[in-house]
């Protein structure tokens, strides 16, 4: 049909039909107004998140134009920029392509994965293992997949989020305990027992907890699930790959031998986004229970698989730390040596065993000035505030990398003590409160 209208200012503008905004979106509006936190943080440039980088080179960045220290990335072992890893995605993406386009279920499984799933089962001591397309969906899969009505789930309340989108998904009660209170974790199984002798019962855990950077009593939960005749899953999301002899994990730090205690635990979890550089999680567990997550756990049968260049440089990662324990020795030296001189300098570290370090500073307002600052200092950390952590426990969550030279470390310390004392986080005036981290 030929257009009628010979020139353009001639032809109407559509209107769409005036509605009345729906009441849901009241928060959203609420969120964003001028006089909200969140409104005013940002008019100030103090917000902290979703900020660009601009070039990512491991243990610096680009960042609105000015260089960087990184000490905010999971990149544990300094291998996102390795030519080795890119090289092996590269290498991926050419004979496969950039995605499955389904799930593993149907057409999404290749030849890559399955080989994944062998290697990290020989790795962990395992029998079997399965892949999930990303971290948060393991956890959650895991938990909802495993558990049925009637079952128990007993969750520590400083879990990540998404153990606790498990619970809320499965059909099975939850009971959260206090955050590593293995005493109140034990009433609520005696609880438990006493009413339901025969439910199934599912101990959840951090294996290492992504803002203490401590790592879990596994001895004892072990004890505990033994006891009262629950499965333990133990979340090594910050533990496979960094700590535990040669990467293996929390559970895998106590006890004897290259395995430590891993194979006690019933249900092995972690994610490749961290010391595997990459996207993507697995479970390690019994040939039994794998065979059944893959069938019945939502989030593996409804999603799209791992793409090829995400598996390949999973793949990579385990040869080179397998290849180059001296990545995890550098690792561990660097985590011991930061503790030690924050704590000299005064800083509140919490009871951190890993490369996560939080660094105490008190308030919201502090902590988004004081992140700000160390900005200005060349240093980037992440900022975080209620609910991740208790009011007036904000914090300054640090973590490093293999990579990260002597001068590097050195400048971070700098860069905190000066913008400590500026803020009174250090010295004699620093308030009451941020004296007293949680352990």
């Amino acid at each position: 049909m030929p257009d009628v209208y010979r020139d353009e200012e001639e032809r109407p503008t559509p209107t769409a039909p005036a509605s009345p905004e729906p009441s849901l979106f009241e928060k959203c509006h609420e969120f964003t107004d001028e006089e909200s936190r969140y409104a005013r943080t940002k008019a100030a440039d103090l917000y902290p998140y979703f900020r660009p980088i601009e070039r990512n080179e491991g243990t610096t960045a680009i960042m609105d134009g000015e260089e960087i220290v990184m000490a905010g990335s999971n990149n544990s072992l300094g291998l996102t920029s390795d030519e080795r890893v890119k090289e092996a995605a590269r290498e991926a993406v050419s004979k496969y392509g950039t995605g499955c386009t389904g799930s593993r279920f149907l057409n999404g499984t290749l030849d890559l994965h399955l080989e994944l799933e062998d290697r990290l089962a020989d790795f962990l001591g395992r029998e079997s293992c399965v892949l999930f397309s990303t971290g948060y969906m393991t956890n959650e899969g895991v938990v909802q997949g495993i558990t049925s009505k009637g079952d128990y789930i007993f969750s520590d309340k400083g879990n990540h989020a998404c153990i606790t989108a498990g619970t809320k998904a499965s059909l099975a009660q939850t009971r959260r305990y206090r955050h590593d209170d293995l005493d109140h974790l034990r009433l609520m199984l005696e609880r438990a027992h006493e009413e339901h002798p025969d439910a199934g019962k599912l101990i959840a855990t951090d294996g290492v907890f992504s803002m203490s950077g401590a790592i879990a009593q596994v001895p004892r939960l072990l004890e505990l699930a033994a006891e009262f005749d629950a499965a333990l899953m133990l979340d090594d999301a910050h533990a496979v790959g960094v700590i535990g002899p040669g990467g293996r994990g929390s559970a895998a730090t106590f006890g004897d031998g290259p395995y430590g205690r891993s194979r006690e635990v019933h249900l092995h979890t972690g994610t490749f986004s961290k010391s595997f550089s990459s996207a993507g999680g697995f479970c390690a567990a019994s040939d039994d229970v794998i065979e059944y997550l893959r069938h019945e756990a939502s989030t593996h049968v409804f999603s799209a698989s791992m793409p090829p260049a995400s598996v390949a440089t999973v793949l990579k990662c385990l040869e080179i730390l397998q290849d180059e324990p001296e990545r995890l020795e550098r690792l561990w030296d660097i985590s011991d040596y930061m503790r030690e001189e924050f704590r000299k300098r005064g800083f509140d570290v919490w009871a951190s065993q890993s490369p996560i370090i939080p660094v105490v500073v008190g308030d919201m307002e502090t902590c988004f000035r004081f992140w700000r600052d160390l900005i200005g200092e060349g240093v980037f950390v992440n900022a975080v505030i209620p609910p991740a952590v208790r009011p007036g426990q904000c914090l300054m969550r640090t973590s490093y990398m293999a990579t990260h030279s002597d001068e590097e470390l050195n400048q971070i310390l700098t860069a905190f003590e000066r913008v400590g004392h500026k803020h009174g986080v250090l010295g004699e005036h620093r308030p009451a409160d941020r004296q007293n981290g949680r352990s």
